[in-house]
């Protein structure tokens, strides 16, 4: 018989590279910084992740290197040393918050059933 190769689904390929089955990573950005030197201009990269697994655990985390790879890598670290527990009640947090800090306006709304958080 012919075997068949599953194709890995985007949430697998995540939880390998974590090395932890239970956690899922994403990616929430990459920013490419230059700092400009008498030789010319030096590129590096930073990339904010957040790790969670989905049943009440987060954290996130910042990274930073020369190249692309190894700041999404140390973000990952970094976002597993910040883990927070956050309560669920029925799959979704119990009620609505919001909150300013500098320039950026973070609000968070309970999800309908089947949704997430």
């Amino acid at each position: 018989m012919e075997q068949r190769q599953q194709r890995k689904g985007r949430d697998q390929q995540q939880q390998s590279r974590t090395g932890d089955p239970d956690l899922k990573e994403r990616l929430v950005g990459i920013n490419r910084v230059a700092k400009t030197t008498k030789g010319g201009r030096t590129f590096s990269f930073s990339s904010i992740m957040v790790v969670g697994d989905e049943k009440g655990r987060v954290g996130h985390g910042l990274g930073k290197s020369r190249e692309v790879a190894t700041s999404i890598q140390k973000g990952i670290e970094d976002a597993k040393k910040n883990m927070v527990e956050v309560p669920l009640v029925k799959g979704t947090i119990p009620h609505a918050q919001e909150m300013k800090f500098a320039g950026a306006h973070v609000m968070i709304r309970p999800a309908s059933p089947g949704t997430g958080v």
